[in-house]
């Protein structure tokens, strides 16, 4: 397979000398690069499966537990008419 290239970026000087300062030792700008750019990613994945699996619970959980605001309100009806009757 042929190797692609992550596109060049223009950055300030004072932040180029920022990111070489933080190499280690016998570490590239082009290996810092690739593990910052992986790490995003990862970072990026796990955080749209945390969201997906939120939103699809927050689902489950509304259909799941969903009882018409008519039907609470005679149940409660129901418990308020008996317990005025035993006072």
């Amino acid at each position: 397979m042929k190797n692609a290239i992550i596109p060049s970026i223009c950055v300030e000087p004072a932040f180029l000398d920022e990111v070489e300062r933080v190499l280690e030792p016998n570490e590239s700008l082009a290996s810092f690069v690739e593990t910052a750019v992986r790490h995003e990613i990862q970072q990026r994945q796990a955080q749209a499966g945390w969201l997906q699996r939120g939103l699809a619970a927050t689902r489950h959980y509304s259909a799941a537990a969903g009882i018409p605001a008519e039907v609470v309100i005679a149940r409660l009806e129901v418990k308020l008419d008996a317990a005025k009757q035993r006072k």
